[in-house]
């Protein structure tokens, strides 16, 4: 039997539904051995009692953080792993990019309120690394906010429906978020002697319509270590691209070391769960233990 391992989940830390303690208890249900938390811009998740948890169910937990960026062309999310925890730039740094978070939240609740929505600030103030989902569920679960919703909508939206129309670039409520490039990210990561991994290049493929020319552009700015090849892309029309094949080629003829994560947020029966219990895909065990020599080498 392969061993399970899965480097790309997120908590309530970030926009995940589940705590830290139940993802690891997800993982042990799901029978995954090897587990990284990335949430958004925070490693609030990472401390000795989670570590110990961890090691009393068997789950071996690899430090890692997802740092949101952006191009001229698209936001770009970057991956570190095993970085020092206790590095007080690294630490400083985060804290900088959290508090940009803060501060869209206040100017998107300003345009929101302009637009006739109701917004719980203050709820969402108390979220360490608030997103674009938080602040759009907020909108969408207020029962002050359900006629207008339906006015406007003719239904009540899902939070991504409501993103694309509402918050997104051109649309009325669109704030401009200050943030870093890519290799931005990969040097905050480094300082803290940290692996850099380009997340999910599929994603901007499909999604931003990024080519393959523009994503190895991103790849040589950053120095990236490693590309997250192995990783299953769903659109907002719930269709589903497995192009591992052709990303685990790229990172051959780029001298990338490859990783997996199925970028768990929560079980809405249409992307992969933990470990990618609900889909075919699977690694060997060989890879598998590839994938761990390169993060920790």
């Amino acid at each position: 039997m392969n061993k399970k391992i899965d480097l790309h989940i997120h908590t309530t830390m970030s926009d995940g539904t589940l705590t830290p303690k139940e993802v690891i208890n997800e993982a042990e249900k799901n029978g995954v051995s090897v587990i990284a938390i990335a949430d958004h811009d925070t490693i609030e998740a990472y401390n000795d009692e989670l570590y110990l948890y961890a090691k009393e169910k068997n789950i071996q937990l690899i430090n890692a953080v997802e740092i949101s960026t952006k191009t001229k062309k698209a936001g770009i999310h970057v991956l570190g792993y095993n970085f020092d925890l206790t590095d007080k730039n690294f630490q400083e740094k985060l804290y900088k990019l959290r508090n940009a978070r803060h501060d869209y939240l206040h100017n998107v609740a300003k345009k929101l309120n302009e637009l006739g929505y109701f917004l719980n600030v203050e709820e969402l103030n108390k979220i360490d690394a608030v997103t674009k989902a938080h602040i759009s569920l907020n909108v969408i679960s207020s029962e002050k906010n359900r006629k207008l919703l339906i006015e406007n909508f003719g239904h009540i939206p899902n939070k991504s429906e409501f993103i694309e129309t509402v918050m997104n670039e051109n649309c009325p409520a669109y704030v401009k978020k200050e943030t870093i490039t890519p290799k931005e990210a990969a040097d905050i990561i480094r300082t803290a002697n940290g692996k850099v991994v380009l997340a999910h290049p599929v994603a901007y493929e499909h999604e931003d319509n990024l080519t393959e020319e523009d994503i190895l552009q991103i790849v040589k700015d950053m120095k990236t270590d490693g590309l997250e090849a192995n990783y299953i892309y769903i659109d907002r029309n719930n269709q589903i691209f497995d192009e591992t094949s052709k990303w685990n080629n790229f990172a051959k003829e780029n001298n990338l070391f490859v990783t997996i994560g199925s970028d768990f947020h929560n079980k809405d029966g249409i992307r992969p769960e933990i470990g990618f219990i609900n889909t075919e895909f699977s690694l060997d065990g060989k890879t598998v233990d590839e994938i761990l020599k390169n993060l920790y080498m």
